[in-house]
This record gives structure tokens, C-alpha cells and sequence, in this order.
């Protein structure tokens, strides 16, 4: 879980998640990676961190959520890796789903936008706007079919992620993107599926200015990621045996 100024929401996020994979049973680890925030995030944090359960990584200064993800993403120890944004605790409703689709695939993607989705809270109308015409670009540029290439709630296989993140080299927050096209590239499986979602108050990133940053950005990302496909043989398929799932979050 990557964080940055999160102090309103940071301490119920991980009790959610905590709770809710101390239900299931298992071993289990939440790992929140601090992005150099500047309020009271990681005081809120560190009255939770236990050093096992709950780890608390921190950046020694910001550098982007991209980092934070891939850097949590490849500290993990579990068998099934969930990226989750830090306010992503609605969305636990979506996770056993996806659970059964990771059965079959390598890289199960939460998606706002597939058949399925249950929206709360939507958007303002001219950001949704935005928001569809620079992911269509974002997938133009990449030539990933993933329909909701930014929602923060994301199940990966340990060999998917390792091998995905291993290899990026995005920083920013359109790293989203760049992992999703390495993991196909890799011959890694794709399952875009419906969650449970609603919008918050504080969106960071003006979109209209950062657009030609980021397609830049974005082709160069596409040229890695073939260079990269070319070098890596691609990957055997994982699929494990209906209820044999792995029992390590």
C-alpha cells in the first residue's frame, strides 16, 4: 500500500485490511510504504506496525508512487500480492471474487470501468471525462488492452510481480500502465474484472497538465517493455488446482 499525507484515513484502511485477512485465516503481512509524508501518516502508522503482520516501509524522500509500489511489490514475501491504494478498504468486498479468478490467470486487475463494477460516489462529470480520454491515451501509447489501467486494487501471482516490477521503470503514478503492458509482454495472464468503488475528495494530479509529460514518458516505456520481451523468455502459466489456493497474502 504506497501513502503519502494519508494521516485522515491510513489507520482504518489497515485495520480493514488486517481484519479482514485475519478472518480468512493464514499467514498474512500488510506492507505500507511511506512515501515521505509530511503530516502525521506515519505516526498513525506506527502505532499499528508490528514489524511481522504490519510492516511499515518508508522512502527517504518522495519519489512517486510508482516507486512505492514497486518497492512494496518486491519487498513482499506472499504468494498473491495485492496493490491497494490507501483508500481502498471499500473495495474488500471485490477481494474473494478475485481470489477465485487468480485460480486461472496471473494478474487479477480491479477495474471501475468492466461489467461488474458497483460505483458509490462518482467522479465530477468533466473529470470522468478527462479521466476515459487520458487512458485511452495511456493505452494507445502502451497498446495494453486493459480497460481501467489506474485503479488501485490489484491481485498479482509472487512470480507475475516479481518479474513485472523487477522490470519497470516508472516512477510516477501512470507506473500502473508500464506493469501492466511488462506482465503481458512477459506472457504473464490478464483478468480484468468488476470491484466495489466510490470516489474521495483530493485527487492530486491535474491531468491536462501533465499529458504530454506522461505520453512521452509512456513511449519510451513501450520501447523498454518490447526491449525487455525480447530479452525474457515468456512465462509458464501458474495456474493452481481449484481450492489449492496459495495461503499466503
Amino acid at each position: 500500500m504506497p501513502a503519502y499525507n494519508e494521516e485522515r484515513g491510513i489507520a482504518a484502511t489497515v485495520e480493514a485490511l488486517g481484519g479482514w485477512l485475519e478472518e480468512r485465516g493464514g499467514e498474512y503481512e500488510v506492507i505500507v510504504v511511506d512515501n515521505a509524508s509530511t503530516d502525521a501518516t506515519v505516526a498513525r502508522l506506527e502505532r499499528l506496525a508490528d514489524g511481522s503482520r504490519i510492516r511499515m516501509l518508508r522512502n527517504d524522500r518522495n519519489r512517486g508512487k510508482g516507486h512505492s509500489v514497486r518497492r512494496g511489490m518486491l519487498e513482499a514475501r506472499g504468494e498473491l500480492r495485492l496493490h491497494c491504494d490507501a483508500d481502498c478498504a471499500v473495495c474488500l468486498p471485490s477481494l474473494p471474487g478475485m481470489l477465485e479468478l487468480i485460480e486461472n490467470a496471473d494478474v487479477v486487475v480491479g477495474s471501475r470501468l468492466a461489467e461488474g463494477a458497483s460505483l458509490g460516489r462518482r467522479q465530477p462529470l468533466r473529470r470522468r471525462i478527462a479521466g476515459r480520454g487520458f487512458q485511452q491515451l495511456c493505452r494507445l501509447a502502451l497498446r495494453e488492452p486493459t480497460t481501467d489501467l489506474f485503479c488501485g486494487f490489484k491481485l498479482w501471482r509472487a512470480q507475475a510481480a516479481e518479474d513485472a516490477y523487477s522490470r519497470t521503470r516508472l516512477d510516477g503514478w501512470t507506473f500502473d500502465a508500464e506493469v501492466l503492458a511488462m506482465a503481458r509482454a512477459l506472457g504473464y495472464r490478464l483478468r480484468e474484472t468488476g470491484i466495489v468503488w466510490t470516489d474521495r475528495d483530493g485527487s492530486r494530479v491535474d491531468m491536462t497538465r501533465v499529458a504530454l509529460t506522461v505520453v512521452r514518458e509512456l513511449l519510451a516505456a513501450r520501447r523498454h517493455v518490447r526491449r525487455e520481451a525480447r530479452r525474457q523468455p515468456r512465462a509458464a502459466y501458474t495456474t493452481t488446482v481449484s481450492g489449492n489456493q496459495p495461503d499466503q497474502v
